[in-house]
């Protein structure tokens, strides 16, 4: 379990008297989780985080999961995020970090499958080394995923891709046809319309 120092940066980004996400009080659970939130900040894009270490890893994927292995999606790293990040849905004010609407588009368990040598690697490892295999176990997006990072230093990027597995369909794109939050079945939208009033 890291020290609460990895959350230092989410923390410094955020007023908590402005912001309704959660300053982070929930502690890890014993299957890990995953969770990507579509996020209607500057530019819509979906958040993708792993449980690791007892916090979110997480990444900016601008285009969303493709359930097509064929495609590659950019993943651009961001700053961890608590656990109890995974529920939350809403309205980040405007002139916060991250101001717009927030919901839950899918979430879950994961199994991590990175393997070097026969070995099994921690994830929080695998991403110090640039590599993550896992399952998901999610409402819409399901099976092998892998990680990859294909640049470092300042415009750290990585490439989230489908493994060709029994769950990959190229002909299915839940990122245009299942909008809808997994927790409340409410639209960005309708999201940002029920704070607004």
């Amino acid at each position: 379990m890291a020290g609460p120092d990895t959350l230092d940066e989410y923390r410094e980004k955020r007023d908590f008297s402005r912001t309704p996400e959660p300053p982070g009080e929930r502690e890890a659970t014993s299957l890990p989780i995953f969770v990507i939130q579509k996020h209607h900040a500057t530019t819509l894009h979906y958040d993708f985080r792993l449980e690791a270490d007892g916090v979110l890893k997480s990444w900016a994927v601008p285009k969303g999961p493709s359930l097509d292995p064929k495609e590659k999606r950019l993943a651009v790293p961001t700053e961890d995020h608590p656990l109890d990040y995974a529920d939350f849905e809403g309205v980040i004010p405007a002139g916060s970090y991250g101001a717009g609407t927030v919901l839950v588009w899918d979430r879950g368990t994961y199994q991590n499958l990175t393997e070097k040598d026969g070995r099994k690697i921690g994830v929080a490892e695998a991403l110090g080394r640039g590599h993550v295999s896992v399952r998901l176990e999610g409402e819409k997006v399901r099976g092998g995923y892998a990680l990859t990072r294909f640049r470092t230093g300042k415009g750290e990027a990585w490439l989230l891709v489908k493994m060709d597995d029994a769950e990959a369909d190229p002909t299915r794109n839940p990122v245009a046809t299942e909008p809808r939050s997994v927790v409340s079945g409410r639209t960005l939208e309708e999201i940002a319309a029920e704070e607004d009033g």
